[in-house]
C-alpha cells in the first residue's frame, strides 16, 4: 500500500520537470506511473550535491524520496477529486430521481383528478338520461308517465322472469320423475316411515316364490303351515341386492365386467357402468366386495333423461335423506351384510379420493349426483360394516355372527 502521509525526513521539493505521479486515462481510471531510473549525469550531480556527513551529522532524505512524496500527494489529490466527483454524481442522480418522482406524482394526480371529473360528468349524464321522462301509450289505456330507468327495470324483470319460467319448466320436465319421488315420500307418511320388517318380507317373498317353482320340493310355503320353506335356514335372495329401509328401497346390485378395467380401457369402463346403471345400482369395478377390507363403493342415478332405458333412473333421488346412524343391508353372494352410516358430505366430481381403499377398515360408500338433476357435485355417504346380530363394527378378518337354525333333519316334513 502507498502511505498517505509523508515521512518527516521527506522535506525536499521535487523538480518542476518531473512527470506527475498519477493521471486519468480516457475511461476515467487512475493510472499511477512508475519511477524512471536517473541518468548517469543526474546520478553524478546528485552525488556531488550530497553533503558529506560525519558520524555526528544527521542524514538527509534523498531526492527520490522527495519525488515519491510528491507523487503520493498527487495521488491524494486525484483520490479527493474522484471522491468529490462521486459525491457530486450521486447527489445529482438522487436529485434527478426525486424530481422525476415528483413530476410523476403530479402527473398521476392530475390524471386521477381528470378521471374523477370525467366519471362525475358521465354519472350526471347517465342519471339525466335515466330520469328523462317518457310517455307510454298503451292499447285502450291512457298514456302513462315513466322514466327510462323505470322502463329498463320493468323490461329486465320481464325478460328475467320469462327466462326463469322457461328454465324451470324445462328443468322440471326433464327431472320430474326424481322430484315426484321426493315429493311422494313426504306426501305418503306410511311409505316414508316404512319399517325394516317390510323389506325383510319382500326378501322372503322372493325366496319363497323361487322355492315354489322348484320341481324337487314336494311342498313349499310358510312355517306356520309346516311347509318346507318355513324350516329352511335364513338365506339371502337369489341375486345381489341393496336394501335401505329408510328410503323404502330394495334394488338390484349390479357388478359390471372387469375386462375393460384390467385392459385399462377407461372409455369402455365408463360405458359398462352407464349400461349397468339402467339395471340397478352399480358396484364400482375394482373396489372391495362386501366383507372384505377396503371400500365397497356403490353408485346410482339421482336423475336421468326420461327417455333413457331402465327403471332405476331415480333410485338415489332421496339418498340425501340418510343421516348418521341409519342402516342399510347388502345381500351379496347369498350373505347378508349390515352397514351403519358414519359420514355424509359433498365433493367435486374430480375428487377421486372417495375411491380410496383402506387396508384396515371394512367400509362402504354410496354416491350419487347432487343437486338432483345436475352433475355439479357428488353426494357421498360413508358407512362401516357391522355384525348382523350384535351391531358391533367388524374388524378386518373378523367373522360375523350367523344365526343358526335349531331344526334337525328328522323334523322336516316328508
Amino acid at each position: 500500500m502507498i502511505p498517505l502521509h509523508m515521512h518527516p525526513n521527506w522535506q525536499s521539493i521535487p523538480e518542476e520537470n518531473d512527470p506527475p505521479a498519477c493521471t486519468y486515462d480516457t475511461q476515467g481510471n487512475i493510472v499511477i506511473h512508475g519511477r524512471t531510473e536517473p541518468t548517469q549525469l543526474q546520478a553524478q550531480e546528485t552525488r556531488q550535491a550530497e553533503p558529506v556527513t560525519g558520524p555526528e551529522t544527521e542524514p538527509q532524505c534523498p531526492a527520490a524520496c522527495a519525488r515519491t512524496g510528491q507523487r503520493i500527494r498527487e495521488c491524494q489529490a486525484v483520490l479527493q477529486a474522484l471522491a468529490i466527483r462521486v459525491i457530486d454524481g450521486t447527489s445529482d442522480t438522487a436529485s434527478e430521481g426525486a424530481a422525476q418522482y415528483r413530476s410523476g406524482f403530479r402527473d398521476a394526480r392530475a390524471f386521477f383528478m381528470e378521471g374523477a371529473r370525467a366519471l362525475r360528468s358521465a354519472r350526471a349524464g347517465l342519471w339525466g338520461f335515466l330520469t328523462q321522462p317518457v310517455w307510454v301509450i298503451g292499447l285502450r289505456k291512457k298514456p302513462k308517465h315513466y322514466n327510462r330507468m323505470t322502463l329498463f327495470i320493468l323490461d329486465t324483470v320481464r325478460f328475467g322472469g320469462t327466462f326463469a319460467v322457461i328454465f324451470v319448466t324445462l328443468f322440471a320436465s326433464l327431472n320430474y320423475q326424481s322430484f315426484w319421488t321426493i315429493v311422494q315420500s313426504h306426501l305418503n307418511p306410511i311409505q316414508y316411515t316404512a319399517s325394516v320388517a317390510s323389506k325383510t318380507s319382500e326378501v322372503n317373498d322372493a325366496l319363497r316364490n323361487k322355492l315354489l317353482r322348484s320341481p324337487a320340493l314336494a311342498v313349499a310355503g310358510g312355517a306356520e303351515s309346516g311347509d318346507l320353506a318355513g324350516f329352511l335356514p335364513p338365506v339371502g335372495p337369489p341375486e345381489n341386492r341393496i336394501i335401505i329401509p329408510k328410503l323404502n328401497m330394495n334394488v338390484p346390485l349390479v357388478t359390471p365386467s372387469f375386462e375393460a378395467l384390467l385392459a385399462e380401457n377407461w372409455e369402455q369402463v365408463e360405458k359398462d357402468i352407464q349400461e349397468a346403471l339402467g339395471l340397478g345400482v352399480v358396484h364400482y369395478p375394482g373396489t372391495a366386495r362386501p366383507g372384505q377390507a377396503g371400500n365397497f363403493f356403490v353408485t346410482g342415478h339421482s336423475s336421468y333423461y326420461p327417455w333413457a332405458p331402465g327403471k332405476y333412473k331415480t333410485v338415489f333421488a332421496r339418498l340425501n335423506d340418510l343421516e348418521v346412524g341409519d342402516e342399510y343391508w347388502v345381500y351379496y353372494g347369498g350373505d347378508k351384510h349390515r352397514y351403519t352410516v358414519t359420514g355424509k358430505k359433498e365433493v367435486k366430481p374430480s375428487d377421486v379420493t372417495v375411491l380410496d381403499q383402506p387396508t384396515r377398515r371394512r367400509m362402504a360408500t354410496l354416491m350419487t349426483c347432487t343437486p338432483v338433476g345436475t352433475t355439479l357435485r357428488r353426494l357421498i355417504i360413508t358407512a362401516d360394516e357391522i355384525d348382523p346380530l350384535t351391531g358391533t363394527v367388524l374388524a378386518v378378518g373378523e367373522r360375523e355372527t350367523k344365526q343358526r337354525s335349531n331344526i334337525r333333519t328328522e323334523m322336516l316334513p316328508i
